[in-house]
């Protein structure tokens, strides 16, 4: 395996590669160096895990009740042992770079199949997720705005998916981490900026926090769960980060604090990120609740006028949200293409070719299924479940050979996946149904 760019992002092996092919990466693979520092680091995993997700998480609670806000903190705990899970199989074997190389040190070729399928589809669908929601929140904005080209009318929401398309696509064209960490800061403080404005809003333009809600509502339970795991959804961009942070093999070894000792650096990005988020979240799921009860919609910034100042902050702040995240989601699905046919063409012309496409692909389908509620909870349920708790689960019991043995962590291993089956059945069929009734 070529040892791939020192920009330090990425999946350096293709999603596919023969056998030939892997004997030469072994004799030639050494570990690559990445620039990225801590705090950058920090930042592209806040973007990642934060953004989004935030705008539906007050929805979740509405659908599952307040007694739903407990499987939040569920998911979010285990999700965050599960990412633990996949850095412990890339210290097991340093030609180990991206999620696909873990599932293949597990399972073999079939395994890197498996893997790689969930992993793109599922950061497929989250960035053309970002496009539903972009047009969403500018015809709420902007009602009635259209044009007709060739005496055939387009809808001001198709127009707006095709207009942001337009501006994502320079950011994906970056192919430096280093660069993407400083858009990422920006979806950090988008997720701080749109919680504090809707607060604001529900404090002083009249809304308030008087909605009381139910308790818990068993039908709306898997919807509420799925939407809670799109949150998290962010596990097969962590082998990126990972590689990219410069000083690897220091990281290891440097302790934290007193009350962190156990912690090394790629633990604390980690458990920085997943805290920050999962107080967000919960605090805009609370707060939303309150100020909309069962009238909440998919996306909160939908219930929210577009006349007041706090509102219009939260509504042009969200739609800074995907423009930062886009490119993060994306990237190892442009590199694993890019690898696979690296030894083919020159590489600047065709690598823009190959990310414009990627973006243009996404525009097709979000203006084909625009539902962005339900199609956020199918990810959640089917792709973020099995990509973020399952896979990483599996992979370390066949990896650490724990599962030959009794013992408490791999009995909590494997209780997590059939739990997390579970929530793949049941949350996928709601989540079609929910589609086709729309359709």
């Amino acid at each position: 395996m070529e040892s791939g760019p020192r920009d330090g992002y990425s999946i350096t092996i293709p999603l596919l590669v023969d056998n030939h092919e892997k004997e030469q990466d072994k004799l030639c693979v050494k570990e690559a160096e990445g620039n990225t520092s801590f705090f950058k680091t920090c930042f592209n995993g806040l973007n990642a895990l934060s953004g989004v997700g935030i705008l539906s998480v007050p929805y979740a609670l509405s659908s599952g009740g307040w007694l739903s806000l407990l499987l939040l903190f569920v998911i979010a705990a285990v999700t965050f042992y599960t990412g633990l899970l996949i850095k412990r199989c890339m210290d097991v074997d340093p030609h180990v770079r991206s999620y696909p190389d873990i599932g293949e040190l597990a399972f073999g070729n079939k395994g890197r199949i498996v893997v790689s399928v969930f992993m793109n589809m599922e950061l497929y669908l989250v960035a053309t997720g970002f496009l539903i929601l972009e047009g969403d929140n500018l015809q709420n904005l902007l009602p009635g705005v259209g044009v007709e080209i060739a005496g055939v009318p387009i809808g001001g929401k198709q127009m707006f998916v095709v207009i942001v398309a337009l501006v994502i696509l320079p950011t994906v064209w970056l192919s430096n981490m280093n660069i993407i960490s400083f858009i990422s800061a920006s979806g950090v403080l988008a997720s701080v900026i749109i919680l504090g404005s809707i607060v604001w809003a529900g404090a002083h333009d009249g809304i308030g926090f008087e909605q009381k809600g139910t308790l818990l509502n068993w039908k709306g339970i898997p919807t509420a769960v799925s939407l809670y795991a799109f949150c998290y959804c962010a596990h097969p961009v962590f082998p990126t980060l990972y590689t990219s942070m410069e000083n690897k093999k220091q990281f290891s070894k440097v302790k934290c604090l007193k009350i962190l000792v156990s912690f090394d650096f790629i633990q604390l990005v980690l458990l920085l990120c997943f805290l920050f988020c999962t107080v967000t979240y919960a605090s805009m799921a609370v707060a939303g609740f309150l100020m909309f009860g069962s009238n909440v919609q998919s996306q909160i910034t939908l219930n929210l006028p577009t006349k007041t100042f706090s509102s219009k902050v939260a509504i042009y702040t969200t739609l800074v949200n995907p423009v930062a995240k886009y490119a993060l989601m994306v990237t190892p699905i442009v590199n694993a293409i890019e690898n696979r046919f690296r030894a083919y063409y020159s590489k600047k012309p065709i690598s823009f070719l190959i990310r414009s496409t990627l973006v243009i692909s996404t525009v097709v389908v979000a203006l084909s299924i625009p539902f962005f509620g339900d199609l956020m909870s199918l990810v959640g349920a089917f792709l973020s479940v099995t990509a973020s708790i399952i896979l990483p689960c599996l992979c370390y019991l066949k990896i650490s050979g724990t599962y030959r043995r009794l013992g408490f962590e791999p009995i909590v291993i494997e209780f997590i996946v059939l739990l997390g089956i579970a929530i793949v059945i049941v949350g996928t069929y709601t989540s079609v149904l929910e589609i086709l009734g729309h359709l």
